[in-house]
């Protein structure tokens, strides 16, 4: 099986390429690959990297994900998270080759507290939801396709919200957290392994092209999990500043932003785990992982 993987460098591309690896000869890029084309800006160099390679799987973990910036960067956002993808689908289906897009909870409107199903209608909020959505439209046109939905991700590897928080909590006596945004916090790690077990049983059972929502079970806050990560680093003889009365849960009217965010991020994924017979952790294992790792 030969695999060609996008977006080598960010936090899921990082964890693909331990995670693929065993699968077959893996091809991976990012944007600054010379000999063939990560770059999603440049469309007609990445249809002609597609067709060079000629690879039986594409899975691909590029995305314009600065969802704030994207308000005012439309055009570049829809170039990398829409038409790029319906590049990779139209080569794709072309070679007969097999697709793998990862998606976000942002093509919801986040109403309700019921966790989102695959077939709820889309409404996304912001420029980066209706890019991704737009993206998922395209990447369906191949048939052989993969559409994994998933929410706040975070790795060891890069910068994330567990990291920010300690950093934070280290340097403020007083933290203030948003409490009215509900979700899953959800490793790369994760996301990586169960896409290599889903293209181990794909590649032999095409009937389970589709689209499924993956992320951690469970749910919290943003509040929660900061509060969680704290308490796991105070605990862990972390200089922690900040006490623990004083992380202060507020809601998101209070800390506006350029682009909106949905309050219900909840993910029902009860499709994926029986498709693919698959137990979805609870959220705090990967991330107590995660902090174990960066923490010691």
């Amino acid at each position: 099986m030969k695999i060609l993987l996008f977006g080598k460098g960010g936090q899921v591309g990082w964890e693909l390429q331990r995670s693929l690896a065993p699968l077959g000869d893996l091809i991976a890029l990012d944007s600054d690959s010379t000999e063939l084309c990560g770059d999603f800006s440049n469309l007609a160099a990445l249809a002609e990297t597609v067709c060079r390679v000629a690879p039986d799987v594409i899975v691909n973990a590029a995305a314009y994900t600065a969802v704030d910036r994207a308000e005012s960067q439309a055009d570049l956002a829809r170039t990398i998270n829409a038409l790029a993808p319906g590049v990779l689908a139209d080569e794709a289906e072309k070679l007969g080759a097999w697709l793998i897009h990862y998606s976000t909870d942002y093509v919801f409107d986040g109403s309700g507290d019921r966790p989102w199903k695959e077939d709820d209608r889309p409404a996304p909020l912001s420029v980066y939801g209706r890019t991704k959505l737009e993206g998922e439209q395209a990447v369906a046109r191949c048939t052989r396709h993969l559409i994994f939905r998933t929410s706040w991700v975070y790795a060891a590897r890069g910068a994330n919200f567990a990291k920010t928080m300690l950093r934070l909590a280290e340097e403020r006596e007083s933290l203030k957290i948003i409490n009215d945004q509900i979700g899953a916090p959800t490793g790369a790690e994760l996301l990586a392994d169960v896409t290599a077990h889903a293209i181990r049983m794909a590649s032999v059972q095409p009937a389970l092209s589709g689209t499924y929502h993956l992320a951690a079970s469970g749910e919290t806050s943003w509040h929660g999990y900061a509060r969680f990560v704290i308490d796991y680093a105070r605990h862990a003889g972390r200089p922690i500043r900040v006490a623990p009365d004083a992380i202060e849960a507020i809601t998101t009217s209070a800390y506006p932003t350029p682009a909106q965010r949905p309050h219900n991020s909840r993910l029902d994924t009860r499709k994926l785990r029986e498709a693919f017979g698959l137990v979805l952790p609870e959220w705090r294992v990967g991330v107590e992982r995660m902090l174990t790792e960066f923490i010691g």
